[in-house]
């Protein structure tokens, strides 16, 4: 439990550096660990953990592909590093190889907060974060009618501690 929580934190903090900081994850590995679960029929889900090293077995893989990205205290706005991930989760959605392999599913973002104020408000400001992420995703070319946001507010928090920076963040992943 604890090293999940190092190695989910560890991919938050780098979602969450500046905005010259690399991407946390290029769009060929996207690409490559998309089109290979495919051919391992690992089922309707998939994974994508950057942090797994290269001699992973196969069967060690995650079952599903999960995205997350970051937002400041009381924004829906995108951050430069969000923004550089995005682009390149945008790039390997739009390469042919996923195109082909993915026709037809569709992607969840759903939108997260802290459990800092009103609840009305978080599930509001979770849902804002959902449609930035949606918005940015189909202004870089993805089609939105692949994409499903919803908000959430502060439930499922990602930290042990419900107030963590971690819990403000939008997570993508394959609809199951």
């Amino acid at each position: 439990m604890r090293a999940s929580f190092l190695i989910v934190a560890g991919v938050a903090l780098s979602l969450a550096t500046p905005a010259f900081a690399d991407p946390a994850y290029k769009a060929d590995q996207v690409v490559k660990f998309l089109t290979d679960a495919k051919a391992k029929k690992l089922g309707a889900s998939r994974g994508l953990h950057l942090d797994e090293p290269a001699t992973a077995q196969p069967e060690a893989q995650p079952k599903h592909f999960d995205l997350m990205v970051n937002f400041e205290f009381d924004s829906d706005k995108l951050t430069a590093a969000a923004q550089a991930n995005l682009d390149q989760f945008a790039a390997a959605l739009k390469d042919p190889r996923v195109k082909e392999n993915l026709k037809g599913e569709k992607f969840a973002i759903d939108g997260y907060t802290d459990a800092t104020g009103a609840e009305h408000y978080n599930q509001t400001l979770s849902q804002r974060r959902a449609a930035a992420v949606v918005n940015y995703l189909q202004q870089k070319g993805v089609d939105r009618s692949a994409l499903v946001a919803k908000g959430f507010g502060p439930t499922k928090p990602r930290a042990p501690d419900p107030f963590d920076p971690i819990n403000r963040r939008v997570e993508t992943h394959l609809v199951d």
